[in-house]
């Protein structure tokens, strides 16, 4: 009994849980057991927790993609900054290029002009140089154009000393390091100083040969006065004067392509005029046997004027024209015996007498060396030999002196 009221005061039961519902006279009762009071309580607070987390998402819903928006929004944001710095680098990358580009076509015109210029100043010296005589042509603009870009020098051409291989060596690795920008400008600045180095060889090459030119007629003109042998040149150098005009480049060149051109016009005449003066040896390596002047004649054994030269020679020795001219009488003339004269013009007439042989006719064209007869013992002689006159305007001259002359310009002529 104690303990039926101890139960009953702590609240538990061993019977079930009845539910009784009574309508009208309809009395239904349901039993409910612990544990499908549990899983009711359960299920209750699982759509309670469901309904709570629903209607939170609903609330937080627009904040959660107000911040999704926002975050996607300052990602796309931060990839077009990045894409428009990659843009600017790539137009700026790019611009550079084509300033480089317009740079380089920029200085490479500017050498293929003057490799240009080089090569058509070297067409218009060459027939110069060839008037000039046999010499070592300039450098040609290509040879050096390779040169340059390779870079290499050669020691034994150059004259380069040890110390000064070395620089070079050192200038070459230390542009190995440099950037390929760097790098052509290099090239371009050692292949316009390579350029500038052949105009100025140029130029100081006709300075040289025009000097040349001038002095070896000065030579010719004064060997020839010293013998009597005037030379009717105009030097062009009296008195001058006049403002100064400062030439380019371009004007330097012709300048002094015309300066040469003319100082080797005036060596020309210079030659011409000495061709034509009887300055030759009409028998090369025969001895004198008689000089010009008064001697003892060798027939009638008085003093008389000797008024040429003989040379000893066997008969049939060839006896050659001392200078250009026109043969005027080539025949028996008395004590000459068979005789050819020559007329060079200016007064100067030259005769060959005591021949064996004649070998030209009057009116003929002869140039200098060219054959006018043999020697022999014709006419007034006592044996074979040649004797020579110089005569200007019918007056005889010493030979001799004009002999000398002409060896002293012989290798100029």
């Amino acid at each position: 009994m104690q303990s039926t009221s101890q139960s009953a005061v702590l609240g538990r039961r061993k019977e079930p849980h009845t539910i009784i519902i009574a309508r009208g006279e309809s009395i239904r009762h349901f039993t409910i057991r612990p544990w499908v009071a549990a899983l009711l309580g359960c299920c209750l607070a699982v759509v309670a927790m469901g309904y709570l987390l629903a209607t939170s998402y609903l609330v937080l819903r627009d904040d959660l993609i107000g911040a999704s928006v926002a975050r996607q929004a300052r990602m796309q944001q931060a990839y077009e900054d990045r894409i428009s710095a990659l843009r600017a680098q790539v137009d700026r990358i790019t611009s550079r290029q084509l300033l480089d580009q317009q740079l380089m076509e920029k200085k490479v015109g500017e050498l293929i002009e003057r490799q240009t210029t080089l090569t058509e100043r070297q067409g218009v010296i060459a027939p110069i140089l060839e008037r000039a005589g046999a010499l070592p042509a300039p450098e040609k603009p290509e040879s050096a154009l390779k040169k340059a870009e390779l870079g290499t020098v050669s020691p034994k051409k150059s004259g380069f000393k040890a110390s000064q291989i070395a620089a070079l060596w050192k200038t070459r690795t230390e542009n190995l390091n440099k950037t390929p920008a760097e790098q052509a400008d290099l090239t371009f600045l050692t292949i316009t100083k390579s350029l500038r180095s052949i105009e100025d060889d140029q130029l100081k090459r006709l300075e040289s040969l025009a000097e040349d030119a001038y002095q070896t007629a000065d030579t010719i003109s004064e060997a020839l006065a010293s013998a009597g042998l005037e030379i009717d040149v105009d030097y062009g150098k009296a008195d001058v004067g006049g403002p100064l005009v400062v030439l380019d480049k371009s004007q330097v060149f012709d300048a002094r392509v015309r300066e040469l051109d003319a100082a080797l016009r005036m060596l020309d005449t210079v030659k011409g005029q000495a061709r034509g003066l009887p300055i030759s040896n009409p028998a090369p390596g025969r001895p004198v046997s008689s000089s010009f002047g008064v001697r003892r004649d060798p027939i009638i054994g008085t003093a008389a004027l000797h008024s040429g030269m003989d040379f000893r020679a066997g008969i049939g020795t060839a006896i050659r024209a001392t200078a250009s001219g026109t043969v005027v009488s080539a025949g028996w003339a008395g004590g000459y015996g068979r005789m050819v004269e020559v007329d060079h013009g200016k007064g100067f007439t030259t005769r060959y007498a005591h021949m064996s042989e004649i070998l030209v006719t009057p009116g003929d064209t002869i140039e200098r060396g060219t054959i006018v007869g043999k020697t022999g013992s014709s006419g007034r002689s006592t044996g074979p030999h040649l004797h020579y006159e110089v005569r200007k305007n019918g007056t005889a001259l010493d030979p001799l002196r004009f002999i000398k002359a002409g060896k002293q310009v012989q290798s100029f002529l």
